[in-house]
């Protein structure tokens, strides 16, 4: 979806007024349907060689445990992705960083340090032939 298309334009497409269609996506907005608009950004401008999934283990099955850990990667600029999962672990997160030794580093410094976390499994991507995010 081009979130930069004009509203004439997207009322073309839809089969509406141009008015109709503001009125309905200004209501989309209101009751946010839809969030935001976003850009699309090269990773390799940015300078992000390196992307995994992480699936972290806890230590504890407690509110207080995920409570924790949350917070210790909530501010982690490496962590763009945080998601309590089910299943054999209880967070999968999305680590992007320059390069591998970027990545040993998190790893170490971030994750291996945090009380809550009793595994890690990482899993490296190696090409993404589609994101829609």
């Amino acid at each position: 979806m081009d979130g930069r298309i004009s509203n004439v334009d997207l009322a073309e497409k839809v089969g509406l007024s141009p008015s109709a269609t503001l009125r309905r996506v200004q209501e989309l907005e209101k009751k946010q349907v839809i969030k935001g608009y976003r850009a699309v950004l090269d990773n390799n401008q940015l300078g992000v060689g390196f992307i995994a999934y992480v699936s972290i283990g806890l230590a504890s099955h407690r509110k207080q445990a995920q409570l924790e850990f949350e917070e210790h990667v909530r501010f982690q600029k490496e962590v763009v992705e945080c998601h309590n999962i089910t299943g054999a672990n209880e967070y999968l997160i999305r680590v992007e960083t320059q390069d591998l030794p970027a990545y040993k580093k998190f790893h170490a410094d971030v994750l291996g340090e945090c009380k809550q976390v009793n595994s890690i499994t990482t899993m490296v991507v190696m090409d993404t032939p589609k994101d829609e995010r």
